[in-house]
């Protein structure tokens, strides 16, 4: 029996997954490939980053695509180990400002003693109390965006008044390493909160992905395989009190479209089964060589997906200049807008 979810479709953009050096033509580079993937109408693009390896700041990097796209979301890999989880938050949102509704954030975290010594200013914990933190940072952010109610702006010239301080709350969160007061210094988001993104490829951090997350990218080597990770994340989520309808599932595939069986044909049949099948809600595709791989898999596979009515022709009430009427990346996931927690509580500072 064949699925009639919606197929969600992202892709990596960093070459060689973030470990190659930045040159001369990065943002270029970059730019053309995300107008790529927003002509065959993915959900949104990913720029992988770590501390590890040289390379621009991924955030930096989609803050530079935001001008130049319209639609396709834009999803950093954005760091919470070694970071101020308020400036995080903040750059986040200053992202979602500038793409007008389209950011997203991929958290991660930094396990070594090779990168904790860049900073020094603690040792490298184990890896599970990192992405328990990372959940911590995904709470807080939360908080903070919600820390301005969406009509808290006045912007009054003629009496001076930018803000209605009462539409302004102190988040005033305690985390197991740091804590935060608030507000925020970024005005409410477009979307309310930018799309959370966990790689819960490993386990120790399933919990936060099921939890925070929502889109989940997870690996596996068989659509049986992929199928009981989606149901483990549904069942951890209903188990924090989260609607598991909400949660978005991909697999992340990596691909060499240029060296395995069938090409991008091939590609188009195995999405088109493990999508019908059940087994996840999309694919995260990783190509082996972005500007080759990317180029084919818009060119051919999507539009036999597109043929067989599983995908998209064109996002959908795209007003075709990137203005207000604009698709957000929320709208591509088929994810509701949240209401600011502080709003719908009628707290006030």
């Amino acid at each position: 029996m064949t699925s009639t979810r919606p197929l969600h479709l992202a892709a990596e953009l960093a070459p060689g997954s973030g470990r190659a050096e930045p040159g001369p033509d990065t943002a270029a580079r970059t730019v053309a490939l995300a107008r790529l993937a927003e002509a065959a109408a993915l959900d949104f693009v990913t720029h992988d980053d770590s501390f590890a390896r040289p390379g621009l700041d991924a955030l930096a990097v989609l803050a530079r695509v935001a001008p130049e796209t319209r639609s396709v979301g834009l999803v950093p890999t954005v760091t919470t180990t070694h970071t101020e989880p308020f400036h995080v938050q903040a750059a986040v949102a200053t992202l979602d400002w500038v793409s007008r509704g389209r950011a997203g954030w991929r958290i991660e975290v930094s396990p070594t003693g090779a990168e904790a010594r860049l900073f020094g200013r603690r040792p490298a914990p184990p890896t599970t109390e990192l992405w328990q933190e990372a959940g911590e940072v995904a709470e807080v952010s939360r908080k903070l965006w919600d820390s301005w109610e969406d009509d808290a702006e006045i912007r009054d010239v003629v009496t001076g008044r930018f803000v209605d301080r009462r539409k302004l709350h102190h988040v005033n969160f305690q985390g197991a390493t740091f804590s935060v007061k608030g507000p925020s210094i970024v005005p409410r988001p477009p979307q309310g909160n930018p799309v959370t993104v966990v790689d819960a490829t490993r386990p120790a951090a399933r919990d936060t992905a099921a939890h925070h997350a929502d889109v989940v990218l997870v690996r596996a080597s068989s659509a049986e395989e992929a199928a009981g990770l989606r149901a483990e994340l549904h069942r951890a989520a209903r188990a924090h009190g989260r609607d598991p309808g909400r949660l978005r599932v991909l697999l992340s595939l990596t691909v060499d479209l240029d060296a395995y069986e069938g090409g991008p044909g091939a590609l188009a049949e195995l999405i088109a089964g493990w999508h019908g099948g059940g087994a996840v809600d999309g694919f995260h595709l990783v190509p082996a060589v972005p500007a080759r791989d990317l180029e084919r898999f818009t060119a051919v596979t999507v539009p036999r997906l597109v043929e067989r009515g599983l995908f998209r022709v064109a996002y959908a009430g795209a007003d075709g200049d990137g203005g207000a009427g604009a698709p957000t990346l929320r709208d591509h996931l088929g994810l509701a807008r949240p209401v600011s927690q502080y709003a719908t509580t009628g707290a006030r500072p």
